[in-house]
C-alpha cells in the first residue's frame, strides 16, 4: 500500500501490461496490483502522430484488461521513441536494433508514453500522456553493437532500456525518468485522483 494515497484510491489496482518495467515501477511505489494480459495489435491500432499513438494504445490496452474482469481500475501504458517524426517502435531484428542505436548515437529523442486508466465501478476513464527528451553519447559501432548483442534492448521501444545496461548509452535526460522506463508516475497519480479524488 502507497501511504501518501488513501486506500480507497488504491483498491483493486490491476496493471493491464505484461511488462515487468511497469511492475517494478508500481511495486517500488509501494502499490498492490494484479496483472493481466492485455495483446493489442499496435500495427492494426498505431496511428502516426506520437502523442495520439500512445493515448490511444494506452486506452485499448485498459480496455482490453477491464474485458477480463467485472470489477477493478484497470491501468494501460504505451511507451514509444521518437527521432525526426519516425517512431521507433521494438525492434524486429537485432540489425534493426542496430539501426536505431546509430540513428540516436549523440542526439535528442523524446520518448512518449500514454497513461490510460478506466473503472469498472464507476466507468471513468482518464487518459493522458508525458513525454521526456534523452541525449545519447557518441559511441562507436562496437559499443553500440556489444550492447545489442546483450539482448536488454530487443523487446524495448527504441532497443534500448535506460534502468539497465543502456544507461550507458545515456548522457542526460529532461523530464520524467520513470516515463523513459515505462511508466510516468506523476502522471499516472494525477489521473487517479481525477478518477478517485482523495476522501475530504
Amino acid at each position: 500500500m502507497n501511504p501518501m494515497l488513501t486506500a480507497a484510491q488504491q483498491r483493486d489496482l490491476v496493471l493491464a501490461s505484461s511488462s515487468p518495467r511497469r511492475a517494478t515501477i508500481l511495486r517500488m511505489l509501494g502499490f498492490e496490483f494484479d496483472v493481466v494480459a492485455a495483446p493489442i495489435d499496435e500495427a492494426q491500432h498505431g496511428l502516426a502522430e506520437p502523442v495520439a499513438h500512445v493515448r490511444q494504445l494506452a486506452d485499448l490496452k485498459a480496455t482490453a484488461g477491464a474485458a477480463t474482469r467485472a470489477q477493478g481500475l484497470f491501468l494501460g501504458a504505451d511507451t514509444v521513441v521518437v527521432l525526426d517524426g519516425d517512431i521507433l517502435e521494438k525492434p524486429s531484428s537485432p540489425a534493426e536494433a542496430l539501426a536505431m542505436q546509430r540513428r540516436l548515437r549523440d542526439r535528442w529523442h523524446t520518448v512518449y508514453t500514454g497513461v490510460a486508466l478506466l473503472d469498472r465501478d464507476s466507468g471513468q476513464r482518464a487518459v493522458d500522456h508525458e513525454c521526456t527528451e534523452v541525449r545519447f553519447h557518441a559511441w562507436d559501432d562496437a559499443f553500440l553493437q556489444r550492447y545489442v548483442e546483450t539482448g536488454e534492448g530487443s523487446d524495448k521501444a527504441g532497443a534500448y532500456a535506460i534502468q539497465g545496461l543502456g544507461a550507458l548509452l545515456v548522457r542526460e535526460i529532461r523530464g520524467d525518468y520513470y516515463n523513459v522506463m515505462g511508466l510516468p508516475v506523476g502522471c499516472f497519480v494525477r489521473l487517479l485522483g481525477e478518477i478517485r479524488p482523495p476522501e475530504v
